[in-house]
């Protein structure tokens, strides 16, 4: 599952799980992509439940899209990263490391009161 909700003018929550296929990956990106119009400073909910790696066809999905996912990087400042696998809370802080002007911050999956206060401060 590949889940896009705006929640709010500047809030994109993202919900994962499972294995994605091409189609799965392609359908929620493009959801990203046009729930991400007009965003400005905005925050993002990212959660992650039962993780698996997706299929090779999604990967091939998403690199195409790369461009305007990139893109995207200048829309939001803060993302919290909701997970039950705590490699994926740590590869989600490195990447925020890594990310000028995206701050990232994970927290386990039952964390979700203390996510959105980060993302509110």
């Amino acid at each position: 599952m590949f889940k896009i909700t705006k929640k709010s003018d500047d809030r994109v929550d993202i919900d994962l799980s499972g294995q994605l296929d091409s189609d799965m990956m392609a359908k929620g990106l493009d959801e990203l992509i046009t729930q991400s119009e007009g965003v400005t400073n905005g925050k993002m909910l990212y959660r992650i439940t039962s993780f698996a790696m997706p299929s090779f066809g999604a990967i091939g999905v998403e690199m195409a899209r790369l461009p305007k996912l990139f893109g995207l990087l200048g829309k939001y400042d803060r993302c919290a990263v909701l997970t039950d696998a705590g490699w994926i809370r740590t590869a989600a802080e490195v990447e925020g490391a890594l990310i000028p002007g995206l701050s990232i911050k994970a927290f386990g999956l039952d964390d979700l009161e203390e996510a959105e206060a980060w993302l509110d401060s």
